[in-house]
This record gives structure tokens, sequence and C-alpha cells, in this order.
């Protein structure tokens, strides 16, 4: 019932409502945009799925980064620009993936094909390490140190004089940003470059 009065506000209510954690006001935001931007993405996409997930993502980076907001912000032109850049995004990962894949599936034991494996191999752990540099300093150190030296949480714990809990939340927080970017791609990685 309550739900019926946020129809009649414009963005910019929206927004400062928002802003004050009115979850109300936000249902009200997806209502609104949820059909229009689904639509602009299924022209870029062929896949209702993925499009369904790029939505949930940017609606729900909408609420978690709704203090960056301001009530002057155009809510059509955030929306829309943040679908683009996930757009994008996946786009690429797709592509990465591919070649990926592609390289995996002719590798055999003639040289150049071996030395085309390594370049792209090569280039996936670039990739890879320029999304850990962007990690925060101390997550960053953590990961490295768990999945790169192989440590427990335990021994990273004690070399860094932190708790497990906090170094198991590290490492789970650096997964949850590489993870959508490399899926099944960063396990991988991790086992074949040195």
């Amino acid at each position: 019932m309550a739900k019926l009065s946020y129809k009649s506000y414009d963005e910019h209510e929206l927004i400062r409502l928002m802003l004050r954690d009115d979850y109300a006001a936000y249902l009200e935001i997806y209502e609104r945009y949820s059909r229009p931007l689904y639509a602009h993405a299924c022209k870029k996409l062929n896949n209702r799925d993925e499009v369904k997930d790029l939505l949930q993502e940017v609606f729900a980076a909408l609420w978690q980064n709704r203090s960056s907001l301001s009530p002057k912000s155009p809510l059509a032109g955030y929306l829309y620009a943040t679908l683009r850049y996930r757009v994008i995004k996946l786009i690429a990962h797709k592509k990465v993936e591919s070649v990926y894949f592609e390289s995996l599936a002719t590798v055999n034991t003639h040289d150049n094909t071996t030395a085309d494996y390594r370049v792209r191999e090569k280039e996936l752990g670039q990739l890879i390490e320029n999304e850990i540099v962007r990690l925060p300093e101390k997550m960053q150190e953590v990961f490295r140190m768990s999945r790169q030296s192989h440590l427990s949480h335990k021994e990273i714990a004690q070399e860094l004089g932190l708790s497990e809990t906090t170094v198991k939340k590290h490492v789970n927080n650096a997964l949850k940003v590489l993870r959508p970017k490399f899926g099944t791609l960063l396990s991988l990685a991790y086992f074949l470059l040195p």
C-alpha cells in the first residue's frame, strides 16, 4: 500500500529517500528502470540469463553505492552507465575465456603451438595480476600468501599477526572481486602459472 505513494515521486525525490535507506524508494526505482534496462541489455547480449544477472548486479550496486549518489544525479544516466560498464566487462571476460580455452584446445607438441600457448598463458597471468594489484594492500598481501605461497590461513595469520577470521575474510573478499572477472580461469591459472 505504501509503495503506491512512491509512484508520484520524481527520481530526485526517490534518490533522497534512498539516501535515507528507504528500501521502498529503491524498489520503485527498480520498477521504473528494470524493464527498459533489460530491453537495452538484450540488444547487446543474446543471453537472457546473462542479462538478468547483469541487471541484478546493476541494482545491487545501486543499493550498495547509494551513499555516493547526489539527489541531483541523473539516475537514468547512472543506471545505463553502470549497465554499459558491466556489459563491456562481461564481453571482455568472455573474450579472454574464449581465447584461453581455444588455446588449451589447440595445444600440441609442436613448438610454435606450445610457444603460442605460453604467450596466452602469460597474458592471462598478466590480466589476473592487473586485477590483483587493484585490491587493497592488506587483502592483496593475504591473497598472494594464500594462493601463490600456498600458506594456510593459520600460517598467514601467525606471520602477519592477524586472526584467522580476518585472513579468511581477506581471501574471500579478494575472490569475490576476482571471480566475476575470471570465473574458473582464476583457479586454473593458479595451478598452471608459476
